[in-house]
């Protein structure tokens, strides 16, 4: 990155070969310490950003407004997200059952003859991170990558969005200085910044795993150099993704309105730029939803989009739909100078969408496709054609028979949703955000307690001295940690 606007402080470091070793080369060196740390310890870290960045909430929204483009209401409760995951992610490192602790009693009786096994989660190392431009608080450079990444104990470096460039000095200015003051080594946090510097992140020797928020070629990208590694490394990325709808007849029939407005509501929420917005919705041919839900969008004003990139690739992606035989625009997606793009709205008969690769593609901003069906098989064969999604939703009445539609649908998505609408992702312990690819390169969630098993790896020790072995497996269980003991689950 160029250094000219940047403030002079640790975390931002510019993006020369050389500046990049060295941070690596710190981050190597607290990878070692943070394996020794015990959990309290981290947990009070993380809970420390959290505050940290809560007191600066006032001056980030708006630094983040200024880049952006997105409003003060949903940039604070982006915040609030931000700092909500920070925390969760502390309690599950309190409570100790993410180390996936199991413990083997030496049995000679056995065959083969069983030797003492005593297995647990420990970090990979360091962490790249990727940010995201459409979250420039929760998946950016204090996000839920980074939670995830120290909350398993690793350190983190993160390539800064060129979206957001002075959010991301300062968050990263906030996070380094919380760390510090909690007493956590030179190296656990570090920003850089550069299309050419995330390229040698991501190949680095000293990276163990990578993160990343955003398009299907640039993870892709990142991907396949992550593979391609002399020493492959994992890399989770999460990229495109349709989020298909399906409303039944009967669904259609009962609540046609409600069905209508509540997906205009879905489809426009954020500009249309959330990686869960209802793509394709498949509605069955005569239930007005679509005209119901032209009505629903109206005449809204213009938004602007995160960057001259995305509203380039929307208002291009849009354009392109207008040739496609079969398909009818119900509300015509415009570009006012200036001032933004407004939502655009389209139905396709289930022919044009089985034939249109163009009409089951991700197109991020403010549209959505309706695609009208006439029996459940058409249904069945549009659902076939589609590609892996982070969620699948279903608008049903009670009594259906919706078992296959169930079915097929919880092998494309990662998250079955069953009444309102995608958009919207809590952040719990039982939460999934991921799905097959394209939604993203791995089976693992994104967001939730779970996250932090993508920066972990299993290691046993076997017949190992007593002085030897971490605390977590250790006789007597001195965490009080819940464990698997000789096959039963025991709790604290």
């Amino acid at each position: 990155m160029t250094t000219a606007s940047a403030p002079a402080h640790a975390a931002v470091v510019a993006s020369t070969p050389d500046e990049l070793d060295a941070v690596l080369a710190r981050s190597a060196g607290a990878a070692e310490v943070l394996r020794t740390i015990p959990d309290e310890v981290r947990a009070r870290w993380m809970n420390a950003v959290a505050d940290a960045i809560d007191a600066a909430r006032d001056e980030l929204v708006a630094i983040a407004m200024d880049e952006t483009h997105i409003a003060e209401a949903r940039l604070i409760g982006e915040v609030a997200r931000t700092t909500g995951q920070l925390r969760l992610l502390a309690d599950v490192v309190r409570e100790g059952s993410y180390l996936e602790v199991v413990l083997d009693a030496a049995d000679p009786t056995t065959t083969p003859p069983r030797p003492d096994l005593r297995r647990l989660l420990v970090p990979l190392g360091t962490v790249a991170n990727f940010a995201a431009s459409n979250f420039p608080f929760a998946f950016s450079v204090a996000g839920g990558d980074t939670a995830a990444a120290l909350a398993a104990g690793c350190p983190v470096v993160v390539k800064a969005h060129s979206g957001h460039p002075r959010l991301s000095y300062r968050t990263a200015e906030v996070v380094t200085a919380a760390l510090e003051a909690a007493g956590a080594p030179e190296g656990t946090f570090a920003l850089v910044e550069g299309r050419e510097t995330g390229s040698a992140l991501i190949a680095h020797p000293v990276v163990k795993a990578g993160s990343f928020t955003g398009s299907v070629a640039g993870g892709r990208a990142l991907f396949d150099i992550a593979a391609g590694r002399p020493d492959p490394i994992p890399f989770y990325g999460e990229l495109g993704s349709v989020n298909p709808v399906v409303i039944t007849v009967d669904a259609a029939a009962a609540r046609a309105t409600e069905l209508a407005e509540g997906l205009v509501a879905s489809f426009t929420l954020g500009s249309g730029q959330l990686c869960t917005k209802p793509g394709i919705v498949l509605v069955p041919a005569g239930s007005g939803i679509p005209s119901i839900a032209a009505a629903a969008v109206g005449a809204p004003a213009p938004a602007r989009l995160l960057t001259d990139a995305i509203d380039a690739a929307f208002t291009g992606g849009w354009a392109q739909l207008g040739d496609i035989d079969g398909l009818t625009v119900l509300v015509d997606s415009t570009e006012i100078d200036g001032e933004g793009v407004t939502p655009g709205l389209a139905v396709a008969s289930v022919d044009a969408f089985l034939t249109e690769p163009r009409l089951r593609e991700e197109l991020f901003g403010p549209a959505t496709l309706l695609v009208e069906y006439t029996t459940p098989a058409e249904v069945f064969l549009a659902l076939d054609l589609l590609e892996g999604s982070l969620t699948g939703t279903i608008h049903a009445e009670p009594g259906e028979d919706i078992d296959q539609l169930v079915a097929v649908l919880s092998e494309r998505v990662g998250r079955l949703l069953f009444s309102g609408w995608p958009t919207g992702v809590a952040v719990t312990w039982s939460q999934q955000h991921g799905g097959p690819w394209p939604a993203t390169t791995s089976l693992h969630t994104s967001v939730g307690a779970s996250s932090l098993r993508r920066f972990l790896r299993p290691l046993t020790y076997q017949s190992a001295p007593e002085s030897v072995l971490p605390a977590a497996l250790r006789d007597g269980n001195p965490l009080g940690i819940p464990r698997r003991v000789n096959g039963v689950l025991e709790l604290p």
